[in-house]
């Protein structure tokens, strides 16, 4: 299992998570655990994920989802699980 951590932010709108989850959906990623809050209009989500069934390299679906929140008007970020973890720790 290749263990993928997303987190979207942004002003809150209709469709952010139906357009981040179609988008998971169509490229064959698994969504493992999901948490989302709206504060004072601002949304945020983290998302755990499987890539491993994807046909598409992290780099890639990094670059995509980047893109989506720029049509969306988010920021989306994807990090493999170690990274995460690394940039995380006290």
């Amino acid at each position: 299992m290749k263990k993928t951590i997303i987190t979207v932010v942004g002003q809150d709108t209709v469709g952010i998570i139906a357009k981040v989850c179609t988008y998971l959906a169509e490229n064959k990623i698994n969504i493992l655990d999901i948490s989302q809050t709206i504060i004072d209009g601002y949304f945020n989500m983290m998302m755990i994920t499987d890539t491993s069934k994807s046909e598409k390299k992290l780099d890639r679906i990094s670059t995509e989802l980047t893109e989506l929140g720029e049509q969306i008007g988010v920021a989306i970020h994807a990090q493999h699980e170690d990274i995460f973890n690394k940039m995380h720790r006290i």
